[in-house]
């Protein structure tokens, strides 16, 4: 049995890495198979998550197009086939700024018919990035006179005005919290998670320690009554996990395991969603447990954004 502290950490480095490196990053959190990360390993991650079509792994790299379009019937259709999750604004006319991820894109192309602005950006995604996206154009397609597309650098986002900027940033946080916390922070439906899986996680391997994982409970102090017998409650919860895993699965096994287990998710959202995220989870009403991570995160993004984010998200006490 092992008790570690809550704790997030914002997945900057992964901004600075292409989206094959991005997507095998994230996803393997779910399955805890970091270690099988090495320099080859992301494109045949990848071949492998299309061929399944895990398509939630997709949704964890999200890049900005500028897009020009001479047509306003283009236009119009572009809008009437917005995915979910995709974020388009219109700029001066016949100027677009189109945010979405690998999913999001991929289901506007699959769908966009004989458009041909979707078609051109089809044609762009194909040529920019084919390892996700060479499967979806048609030979002989071409881009038509009219349309511009330029992939723009996240260092150009980050220099949009604030009501551009919430709706075009992502960003991505990995928690380690408490199975209880994770239930709350899967209610905020427009994000993408991608979080560890106990049905395909066996913790009595050896590269889980033969243990399992407890997050350190906010409401018992260390040596109090209260604490000692959660911690009696978790070794009879880990040894009946293992004494099943002997001849269960996981996924059976799993049944037994409490909210207090430690699990990693990872939630990527633009920062308008980050912006509603933190509003209740840092309120006092909430979660003292949500507190614990959500009012020091709340506080870092207040320094990087202060525009966006009040500083009063990261006052007050976690009690």
């Amino acid at each position: 049995m092992r008790i570690v502290a809550p704790s997030f950490a914002i997945l900057d480095d992964l901004e600075e890495q292409n989206l094959a490196v991005h997507v095998e990053h994230c996803g393997r959190v779910c399955y805890k198979s970091e270690a099988r990360i090495d320099a080859g390993s992301a494109v045949p991650f990848v071949r492998k998550m299309l061929q399944l079509q895990h398509s939630s792994v997709f949704e964890m790299a999200v890049f900005t197009l500028a897009v020009q379009c001479s047509e306003e019937a283009q236009i119009t259709a572009l809008y009437a086939r917005q995915p979910r999750f995709l974020r388009l604004t219109r700029q001066d006319g016949n100027k677009l700024l189109l945010t979405a991820s690998i999913r999001a894109l991929r289901e506007l192309v699959q769908a966009g018919g004989e458009d041909a602005l979707i078609q051109a950006l089809g044609l762009f995604l194909q040529e920019r990035h084919p390892l996700f996206f060479a499967d979806l154009v048609q030979a002989g397609h071409k881009t038509k006179a009219g349309v511009a597309i330029r992939k723009m650098p996240l260092a150009e986002v980050d220099r949009l005005p604030a009501e551009l900027l919430a709706e075009h940033r992502f960003l991505a946080v990995r928690f380690v919290v408490n199975r209880a916390v994770s239930h709350e922070l899967v209610r905020h439906r427009p994000c993408s998670f991608l979080q560890e899986s106990q049905r395909y996680c066996r913790y009595g391997a050896d590269r889980f320690g033969g243990e399992v994982t407890f997050i350190r409970p906010l409401f018992y102090p260390e040596g109090s009554q209260e604490f000692a017998l959660w911690q009696e409650a978790m070794r009879n919860c880990e040894r009946i996990y293992l004494q099943l895993l002997e001849s269960s699965t996981p996924q059976a096994a799993r049944s037994v395991l409490p909210n207090s287990c430690k699990t990693e998710i990872i939630l990527y959202a633009n920062l308008a969603q980050w912006q509603h995220i933190l509003k209740l989870r840092t309120s006092p009403a909430a979660d003292p447990s949500m507190r614990e991570v959500t009012v020091p995160l709340a506080a870092e993004l207040a320094r990087r954004w202060p525009e966006l984010f009040p500083a009063s998200y990261g006052e007050g006490a976690c009690s």
